[in-house]
């Protein structure tokens, strides 16, 4: 019998979306009979082990992104933060080089962590951004982030390649130097036929302070409203903590099969524009209202996209009010796409190099 091959599959800590797109590539990863070792930080890390309580895990050096109060700073924000991730980068590859040398690894998946890959190892690199939208500077952003993911072996695009997709210009463009692999729509929930219980579920992510900056405002606007709400601020701790808010139920963070529940017995989701969500969003066929994080491109690109299609409401965080949700009948809702991933094809890079 042969013995089972080691896969690190290593999501970045960017808000929650990197890791919990994970967790149905580590369920196929088992399923496959391949050990799994799970790498990343913080709030990621921590939800991961949650969901795979049995699951070696290695904790790795942040990359300490945060989101400046005022949008139209991210940028100059993301530079001073260049020192930072830089080290975390060379921290990343020194954990890589021990394990590949202690002949603990077969196989690397990483999701937006630069560092995590070896020369002598299949590595993946998993991005649904192979054009990085950065304004004026998009042109040089995409050209660094095409110069690392060329360090892979593949790029694992979590789409479909058709013209009727999510990641829209993003995701697809005319010609890389790198292989590219559109693998399907990748989300760890179900649809379910459930009674509604809410009227309204807020689902919290990203980094600090915006995540936080948005759990205020909504509070304030929802609090004195008609609906029932259920909010997820999206912080993962140690112990879930619930409570109530006048007409607003507010629990930090639900594991996978709780959090499922929940959304396919909320009427309506209201949630940052975060490509995962938005995967989320098209398996579960729910009706949405998008707030896009200031001054993060890819996300003000994806909801006005969404919005131009006629598919989804948005608005400006700094814009959103109850009527808003008013607009919501206007738009048909995200439907689902015909996706069957095919893990066993996926994993064959694995069988050697």
């Amino acid at each position: 019998m042969m013995p089972k091959k080691t896969i690190l599959i290593a999501p970045l800590h960017w808000g929650l979306g990197h890791a919990t797109r994970c967790i149905p590539i580590i369920n196929a990863l088992i399923n496959f009979n391949f050990n799994v070792i799970i790498a990343s930080d913080g709030g990621a890390l921590l939800l991961l082990q949650k969901e795979f309580p049995l699951l070696k895990t290695i904790e790795l050096p942040s990359y300490q992104i945060e989101y400046p109060k005022k949008g139209k700073n991210f940028k100059l924000n993301l530079l001073l933060k260049l020192p930072a991730i830089r080290k975390a980068i060379s921290e990343e590859k020194k954990i890589i080089e021990e394990l590949v040398n202690n002949n603990s690894l077969d196989g690397i998946i990483s999701d937006n962590r630069f560092g995590v890959h070896h020369e002598n190892i299949p590595s993946v690199f998993i991005t649904h951004q192979i054009k990085v939208l950065s304004g004026s500077t998009t042109f040089i952003s995409s050209k660094i982030h095409h110069n690392i993911i060329k360090k892979f072996d593949e790029c694992w695009v979590p789409d479909i390649e058709s013209k009727i997709n999510l990641s829209g210009k993003i995701g697809h463009v005319k010609s890389t130097h790198f292989k590219v692999k559109y693998i399907g729509v990748l989300s760890r929930m179900k649809k379910l036929n459930l009674p509604m219980v809410y009227d309204i579920i807020i689902l919290l992510s990203g980094p600090e302070p915006q995540r936080t900056l948005l759990e205020v405002q909504l509070l304030e606007i929802f609090k004195e409203s008609k609906y029932k709400v259920l909010m997820v601020r999206g912080v993962v701790e140690n112990n879930q903590i619930k409570h109530t808010l006048k007409n607003i139920t507010i629990v930090n963070f639900m594991a996978t099969t709780e959090l499922e529940k929940a959304i396919n017995e909320s009427d309506l989701v209201v949630s940052r524009s975060g490509y995962t969500t938005i995967m989320d969003l098209t398996v579960l066929e729910k009706k949405a209202f998008l707030i896009p994080t200031p001054g993060q491109f890819e996300q003000e690109y994806l909801a006005k996209r969404l919005k131009k299609l006629e598919l989804v409401a948005s608005c400006r965080q700094d814009n959103f009010n109850l009527d808003k949700l008013k607009d919501i009948k206007d738009y048909k809702g995200l439907k689902k796409v015909e996706n069957q991933i095919d893990f066993k094809e996926l994993f064959s890079l694995f069988k050697g190099k």
